[in-house]
């Protein structure tokens, strides 16, 4: 039986959001050219919460989309059983702007590789940014590395990170550690 370790909760997860909130509203200012995407599947929640203090924060409007990179990813035909897509909306054009994309966990970057694939259906940013909840620092199989991170988790291979939103029907928000 698999053993879990508790890595992050309520309210340290709060603060972190807040934390990168301020990075964000550091860098980006009124964020007049910039737009939230957030990865799916898990990565929507994490970019929702973001946005929500973002607005706040700022009392600025700021454009959220949901982007699903599954028929970019290396290894989609690869699998013995077909992978899901989940549902990507994206409404606006993403030329000539400051794109942050938001996923929950950076693992071997492959996502995030396909994530910058399936972006160009929606024009060409000015530049990427890469916000991330969890960066596992020891399992990238490419060269792709977080602008913005909540922590940073040492991992083994057989070891993964387990996110589990409210959103998602869970009782409270967990990010465990999985042996």
């Amino acid at each position: 039986m698999p053993q879990k370790r508790l890595l992050l909760s309520s309210p340290l997860l709060e603060i972190m959001t807040s934390r990168l909130c301020q990075q964000l509203i550091e860098n980006h200012q009124d964020f007049e050219n910039s737009v939230v995407m957030g990865l799916q599947p898990r990565g929507i929640y994490f970019a929702e919460r973001i946005v929500a203090e973002l607005r706040v924060k700022t009392g600025k409007a700021i454009l959220l989309g949901h982007l699903d990179a599954t028929f970019y990813r290396d290894d989609f035909r690869r699998r013995d059983s077909p992978l899901l897509p989940n549902k990507t909306n994206v409404p606006f054009l993403i030329e000539g702007k400051r794109v942050i994309l938001i996923d929950d966990v950076l693992a071997s970057g492959r996502m995030v590789r396909a994530a910058l694939d399936a972006m160009t259906a929606f024009g060409r940013p000015k530049m990427i940014e890469l916000l991330v909840l969890i960066d596992r620092r020891y399992n990238r199989e490419l060269p792709i590395e977080p602008d913005y991170v909540g922590m940073k988790v040492s991992t083994l291979e057989s070891q993964r990170v387990q996110v589990e939103w409210k959103e998602q029907g869970f009782e409270a928000d967990h990010i465990w550690m999985v042996d």
